[in-house]
């Protein structure tokens, strides 16, 4: 029962996030109510927040059913691999506004969110999604309990899901600039050996 409940809790956390960011619901809200859509991304951003800590704390009376016990070469491979998840994430972020990823209004054009193509956004076009794939990853090695092989599981069904509407949205958003992008530069795994950006 308790694994039935984590499943939800991800489907749900996964499908808000979906329909929150879709470009139909924001169009809607922005004819509906257009003063107030200046607060749409904080409040997703703390709704977000919320729901994953939501589930973090359930994830913690998670009984341990142990599938496997981590050696040396799982803890080893598995903390490793969350760091580079972690250190993905953290360069990811840097590149962005921190505030306008939040959800605060811009004061003025210089603060407005631009298409971001340099840095870890020159390998992958994802490396969010990429970096959270890595931390569920190492994990999963370092606990070998079946709670984080459920983590893992319900993050990898949603990441095509999840880029698919993303792209859709910044396709919206950005216009033939992405597209370029896009032939450029691989969805989610980096190539090793690609061409420089013009």
């Amino acid at each position: 029962m308790h694994f039935l409940m984590m499943i939800l809790s991800w489907a749900i956390f996964y499908s808000l996030h979906t329909t929150l960011t879709a470009s139909k619901l924001k169009r809607f809200l922005e004819a509906t109510w257009p003063d107030r859509m200046k607060w749409y991304r904080l409040f997703y951003s703390i709704l977000s927040t919320v729901l994953f800590l939501g589930i973090l704390g359930q994830a913690l009376f998670l009984p341990r059913q142990v599938m496997f016990l981590p050696g040396p070469i799982h803890l080893y491979s598995g903390y490793m691999i969350a760091t580079l998840g972690v250190v993905l994430i953290t360069r990811s972020l840097k590149s962005i506004s921190f505030p306008s990823f939040l959800g605060y209004p811009p004061k003025n054009s210089d603060q407005m969110e631009s298409l971001q193509v340099s840095g870890v956004y020159s390998h992958t076009r994802h490396p969010l999604y990429l970096g959270l794939l890595l931390v569920f990853s190492g994990y999963l090695l370092v606990a070998g309990h079946l709670g984080a092989l459920i983590h893992w599981t319900c993050l990898v069904l949603y990441l095509p899901v999840g880029i698919y509407f993303e792209e859709k949205n910044l396709i919206q958003k950005f216009g033939a600039p992405y597209r370029l992008y896009q032939e450029e530069v691989p969805v989610f795994f980096p190539f090793l050996f690609k061409k420089k950006r013009a």
